[in-house]
């Protein structure tokens, strides 16, 4: 163990045996990461709650007594943040939480085991919720295979399928936020958001690694079936209308 730059004492993780290159520097970033740390200090279950309370700080869009969709929860950080803003604990506000994999329970969140992309997923989703949403929020990502053409495919599919539902799911006025991967892909998703949202950003919180192309994607005032306007691409953090 010796200090980093910054003062910081830094794990290495010896190599050998059966671990793979790979999984030693993700075993050695996560016991480096002081999100992690911080996490584990503050009781959420992933360092990516931190994310979406930065974004939330910034642009409000969590509010009390308001439903909120997280769609891929597990392991459930931005269910914990997003009850405790909304007020669902104390019956204020709703949360559902949905993901494929099983997801031990959070107080005030809904859970459902099932695929949003399924057909019936978002009348059952209605029928959950007793009503429409506020805010659908994705910190999904695809399973990778190392070909970045085809991740980013994977990972934009992923988002397009997200969106779709959220359009299918939300309050005239709502709110979507999804995890995106930079690259010149995904300006079709752009273009399509514009047209079902009055504004569209791109946003990457502190919380995200500098090293890595993650930011989010936030669209707010969803037109329902209102007028879609044809719009063209935002740039960087600011919005388009």
């Amino acid at each position: 163990m010796a200090k980093d730059d910054t003062g910081r004492l830094h794990v290495t993780v010896k190599s050998g045996g059966k671990r793979k290159l790979s999984s030693k520097l993700w075993l050695e970033r996560q016991l480096n990461d002081p999100y992690v740390t911080q996490a584990k200090r503050d009781g959420y279950r992933s360092r990516a709650a931190y994310k979406l309370l930065e974004i939330d700080d910034k642009y409000r869009f969590l509010k009390m007594n308001q439903s909120v969709v997280d769609l891929g929860a597990a392991p459930g950080g931005w269910s914990q943040i997003a009850a405790k803003r909304v007020g669902a604990a104390e019956g204020r506000g709703k949360v559902v939480a949905i993901d494929l994999l099983e997801m031990p329970e959070i107080a005030g969140v809904t859970f459902a085991q099932m695929d949003f992309l399924a057909d019936d997923a978002p009348g059952k989703l209605r029928a959950m919720l007793g009503g429409r949403a506020d805010v659908v929020m994705s910190d999904m990502a695809a399973n990778t295979t190392g070909h970045r053409k085809t991740d980013q495919l994977r990972i934009l599919g992923l988002v397009e399928g997200a969106a779709a539902f959220a359009c299918e799911v939300l309050k005239p006025g709502g709110t979507f936020l999804a995890k995106v991967f930079q690259s010149g892909a995904d300006a079709t998703l752009v273009t399509q958001l514009k047209r079902d949202f009055a504004t569209v950003r791109h946003v990457k919180p502190a919380a995200s690694r500098q090293d890595s192309s993650e930011r989010y994607v936030l669209a707010s005032g969803f037109r329902g079936s209102n007028e879609r306007p044809d719009t063209s691409e935002d740039d960087g953090d600011q919005p388009s209308r």
